[in-house]
This record gives C-alpha cells, structure tokens and sequence, in this order.
C-alpha cells in the first residue's frame, strides 16, 4: 500500500505481522505537512466550559418559577406563584435572587416558607446561590353591598363577646400590639363606649386628640393608633346616651378620625349584641368578627347569640378566642382549669369556624393591663404573651383567606 503526500512516497511499515495498517513512519516532509495542517484546524473544545455555558442559557425566570410551583399556601390551596407571591426575580450568572410577598407579616408559616423556597432553587442546575427577601402585603378586604369603606383602612376587624368580663378588651389591645410588633400598621377602636378601657390598658389615659382641620389625630401607643371615648371625656364622668346617639359615635370613629393607611383597624365592641353591633355592621365592611370566651358554659351561650348576631349582619366569623383556659400554679407547675376545660375549641367545632387558640391565666396579664404596658410588650416570654401571638398569627391568616377569596374564585373560573 502506497500513500502519497505533497508528490513524496510514503511507504508504511509491515514489520508487524497484521493485515491491517500499522502505524506509518512518516518522513520529515509529512511531518511538516501533518503540522501545517494541525495549525490550521480548530483548537480543542473545553467540555466543562461548553457544558457551563448550556446549563447558564438554560436557567431564567421561567425555571425558576417553574421550580417554585411545588410550594402551596396552605390556606389558600394554591401555589406561591399563581398566588403572585413571587416578585422581583433577577438572575445573574446562577445567582438567584426573589421576593417572596406574603399576605400578612404575622404570617405564620413565614419561616418554612422561606427554608423550602431556598431548598428548591438551590438544586436548580446552575444555581450558585439563592438570597430570598421575605415581604408581606395585607390585602384590602372586600367591599359588601354598599358599604362606605374606611379611607386607607384594608381590613375592619371586630373583636366581641357575648357578656361581658372575659377578657374581651384584653384580647383587643394585645392583638393589636402582636400585629404590630410583627411590622403591620395597626389603629386601635374602643367602641365600648359605656366601658372605655383600652386606653388604660395601652398607657395613654391621660393623652388628648390633635385635631387636623376637620378630624381627630388618633393617640399612639406602642405602634397602635387609638381612639376612645376616655381620651375624648376623660375621668369618671359617665356617658348617658341612647342608641341613635350611639349610631352616631360609631360613625363618627370611622370617618372623622384621620387613621392614615392601616393594615388592620382593630374594634373592640361592647358586650352584647346590641347597637354598636348593628351600626359598624350597616355603616362599613367588615372583614370579620373574633369571638372572645372562657370555657364556662354560662359564657358559651351568650357567645353563640353573639355568633348568630354576626351571621345575620353578614360578617364572616374569624373564630374563636378561648381566654382564661386554666391556671398554672407558680409554686408547684400544677394545671387548674378553673372556668372548665375546652369549652371554646368545642364552640368553633359546633359551629364550623376556627378556632384562633387558647390564653391561660396569670398574674402578668392584669398587672401589664394596670400598669398600661400589655403583656406581650412586658412579658413576651411568658405563656400569655406567646399565646396571645399565636392567636394574631391565628386571626392575621383568616383574613387573608377572607380577603383573598374573590380572586381565587376568579382563578378557578379562568382555568
């Protein structure tokens, strides 16, 4: 067999045997040839460079999104990325970084959210790292029938109880300041106008209304605008009035008082289901009612006419918040449930609505409601306070379900 090369011979070498063609001793000429040709070809490729390159074309937007379809809320059955609760993705050679925009910042599964969000991204192909910024935006609740909603206010939330003496205000003021303290913009509504004693209770007694032009400046305390009948006749002197008087007052809460943009207005309603209850019903929507109890049956009753009042005058119903559970005894640990035991979580369940949690008894909730510093600002390690931010986790969730209903009716319609 003869090769030929640049016109010289090239004879191969049969020194081994075999009827294939061994390996050819070129000549020097050949060589010079083979090396020119070498110079002239592509240069090897680097695999690892290509296959970087492939894999950073192929991470955008859209995977990512894909990828965080697996979380679910799950109150609102849907996934995080239907639900808009991604924003702001930006990508930059594999890192990954996002919001996640809850729908309140007293979210209560804020945290694992987060942790499963960062797990998902994280074995995307390509991804380097992953910097997640959790946010949170209370939606508006809605409107109902023809309802004048409150300027700048997203949700009316009224906190009631059957009768009177359990614990009802208590329940208002530090589910107000455990929203707070969770980054939401609060106010603070004592409509029990014939018992004003939230402002006690938050310190500020003794504080006055500013009046800009036409309306009233709400009082501030720890992060929560208040109005109350005792810092506009403050002392013992008494409130005489009927019930279209009363009408008026309520009205007058909502529209005259400059409350500026809040996430929730918190309502502390009188006893009973009387006029106050009646007038914030017809006047504005409110998102939901929070039905304070002990576990006493006396109380229970008086708590489902309070319950059937809500559903008469079309108010969702929030749930339950069972107050002075038991007693535990400072001395020997031991558990006493005084008022009964588990009367407020059978309420929810006979009724079908939630039931928000349970606060137990202790000397540290009547001195911090004394002293004007409630118990989750004074004591935040106790058992109340944790308790009572657990019931605000509780209560923030049922309005965002309730809030976020219309549209999710509209999505099922659109699939």
């Amino acid at each position: 067999m003869i090769y030929k090369m640049n016109n010289e011979l090239l004879l191969p070498s049969f020194e081994n045997p075999v009827n294939s063609v061994n390996p050819v001793h070129f000549s020097r000429a050949a060589e010079r040839a083979l090396a020119d040709r070498r110079a002239c070809a592509p240069r090897s490729t680097n695999l690892s460079a290509v296959r970087h390159n492939s894999i950073m074309s192929q991470l955008n937007e859209s995977v990512v999104l894909d990828a965080l379809r697996q979380i679910r809320d799950p109150d609102l059955h849907k996934d995080i990325v239907t639900l808009g609760f991604i924003r702001d993705i930006s990508i930059d050679d594999g890192q990954v970084s996002f919001r996640i925009v809850l729908t309140t910042p007293a979210c209560p599964v804020r945290e694992e959210m987060q942790n499963e969000a960062h797990q998902i991204v994280s074995a995307i192909p390509g991804v380097t790292s992953v910097n997640i910024t959790m946010d949170a935006e209370v939606p508006k609740g809605r409107g109902l029938g023809d309802k004048v909603s409150v300027p700048g206010v997203k949700n009316i939330i009224a906190v009631s109880s059957g009768k009177g003496g359990v614990g009802k205000s208590t329940v208002a003021v530090n589910l107000a300041v455990a929203l707070a303290l969770d980054g939401a913009q609060v106010g603070l509504m004592d409509a029990d106008v014939y018992g004003p004693n939230v402002p006690i209770m938050l310190g500020v007694s003794h504080a006055r209304p500013e009046v800009d032009v036409n309306k009233l400046i709400p009082v501030e305390a720890y992060g929560v605008k208040l109005i109350s009948m005792a810092v506009l006749q403050p002392g013992d002197k008494p409130l005489i009035v009927r019930g279209p008087i009363l009408h008026g007052l309520v009205k007058q809460f909502l529209s005259d008082v400059k409350w500026g943009e809040l996430d929730y207005l918190i309502v502390d309603m009188p006893p009973g289901t009387g006029d106050v209850q009646l007038s914030l019903a017809q006047l504005v929507p409110v998102q939901g009612a929070v039905l304070v109890t002990t576990p006493q049956e006396v109380a229970l009753i008086d708590v489902r006419r309070a319950l059937r009042m809500f559903e008469t005058v079309a108010v969702p119903v929030l749930g339950v918040v069972e107050n002075m559970s038991y007693f535990i005894a400072p001395d020997t640990g031991a558990r006493y449930n005084i008022f009964g035991e588990g009367g407020g979580e059978r309420l929810a369940n006979e009724y079908h609505v939630p039931f928000l949690g349970s606060v137990p008894m202790g000397i540290e909730v009547r001195e911090g409601g004394d002293k004007g510093v409630p118990v989750v600002v004074g004591q935040p390690e106790s058992p109340q306070a944790r308790a009572f931010r657990k019931v605000a986790e509780e209560v923030a969730r049922q309005v965002s379900i309730e809030a976020m209903k219309p549209e999710l009716v509209v999505l099922k319609k659109s699939q």
